[in-house]
């Protein structure tokens, strides 16, 4: 019997995540959620998986989540203090990470400072913090397992005997999938008159609204590349990328011999989940079977580096290195949710994020406290930068 914590329980990965738990209730005891707002989803988990712990960030929220259980087993608790405690508990022997963006940061560092088994599925704290994370990580002994499709179907196809953060052996190079999001095939004209609602309605997979843009303007993909450098130890020209719409192959391993190795499924988040859920162990879980048949064709294409300009921001930044990848990641988040308000066009998230990435100067990354005031620095000139052009 394993105890789980989950930070940010109430999104989709904490549905996914919770919904193998429930197949094997006798492997898994939750034992503590969080979540941001949402009380109401978080009051019926709380509910259901009756965990030690609970933890929602919001005020307001809080104290709506306090008194709905009031009479119950469950200690309610607020703040970024407590989510560092709730996941350090020594009580606990998994750690989802779920939480979106630069928020989820802390509750990482925090898990591995304890020496966790740390399912991560916030790329954004590898991406800003990867120096940090990954020398912790081999400081304490924290084992880390990417749940992302992408990097969990390389550590897959790497063998149960890698290690995150080492570069692999006999390994000429990796291949990223990308879906390509909904506008891979439009064309770049088309761009400055796509809606929020086109954008995050994805053609694959069921995601957030930041992750879902992410992913219409491959950022998210391109993320992914940064993650890659840190957990398989790649530089940049071994990461390649190719557009899969269908996202049946989630990535490959290219080896040294010319051997091809590539994790294979239906597009559905429980897959990687109960692969990282089950330490090694094959787990099952409500996924459909993949029948190759009648899925027909797989077809790949060359990434447009061009129209999709966020991807070649993030390589650009993995190359800078230091703080340049994080200075990326906040402007990106404060331009997302300047598209989702409609206050830019889609078309802009990229020009901006580059104008920040030219604006602030690159220098290595020194501490958790000199990300966080770099990244309250980036996203206050995002904003005035984004105001002074409307």
């Amino acid at each position: 019997m394993k105890t789980v914590a989950i930070t940010g329980a109430t999104g989709s990965i904490g549905d996914s995540s919770l919904a193998i738990i429930r197949k094997h209730p006798d492997q898994f005891k939750v034992h503590a959620l969080s979540g941001h707002q949402n009380s109401e989803k978080l009051i019926r988990l709380a509910a259901e998986f009756k965990p030690k712990n609970v933890v929602i960030s919001d005020k307001a929220a809080y104290q709506t989540v306090k008194k709905a259980l009031s009479n119950s087993t469950t200690q309610v608790h607020a703040g970024a203090g407590a989510l560092d405690a709730m996941v350090a508990d020594k009580e606990v022997d998994l750690v989802v990470a779920a939480i979106v963006g630069n928020a989820g940061m802390d509750s990482v560092l925090a898990a591995v400072k304890a020496g966790k088994t740390l399912l991560l599925a916030n790329k954004e704290s590898i991406v800003a913090a990867g120096p940090l994370v990954m020398q912790l990580a081999q400081q304490t002994g924290a084992k880390i397992v990417p749940l992302d499709s992408e990097h969990n179907a390389i550590y897959q196809c790497l063998g149960s005997d890698y290690l995150i953060g080492t570069r692999p052996e006999h390994v000429r190079n990796i291949t990223l999938t990308a879906s390509g999001g909904p506008f891979w095939n439009t064309p770049e004209m088309d761009f400055v008159d796509i809606t929020p609602a086109q954008a995050v309605a994805h053609p694959k997979w069921d995601m957030g609204a930041k992750i879902s843009v992410d992913s219409a303007t491959l950022m998210n993909k391109g993320l992914e590349i940064i993650e890659a450098h840190w957990l398989f130890n790649m530089p940049n020209q071994d990461i390649q990328v190719v557009v899969h719409p269908q996202s049946i192959i989630h990535s490959m391993v290219n080896y040294e011999d010319g051997s091809v190795l590539a994790q294979m499924g239906c597009p559905d988040m429980q897959i990687p989940i109960s692969h990282g859920l089950g330490l090694g162990q094959r787990l099952s879980n409500d996924a459909d079977f993949l029948d190759l048949v009648s899925q027909g064709e797989l077809n790949f294409y060359q990434a447009d580096m061009r129209k999709f300009q966020c991807l070649q921001l993030a390589r650009d930044a993995m190359v800078a290195g230091g703080t340049a990848p994080a200075v990326l990641n906040a402007a990106n988040e404060v331009s997302v949710a300047a598209f989702l308000a409609g206050q830019i066009r889609f078309d802009q998230i990229g020009h901006y994020n580059a104008k920040i990435l030219d604006i602030i100067d690159v220098v290595s990354v020194e501490s958790l406290a000199h990300l966080k005031a770099l990244d309250a620095e980036v996203r206050q000139q995002t904003t005035a930068l984004i105001q002074s052009n409307r």
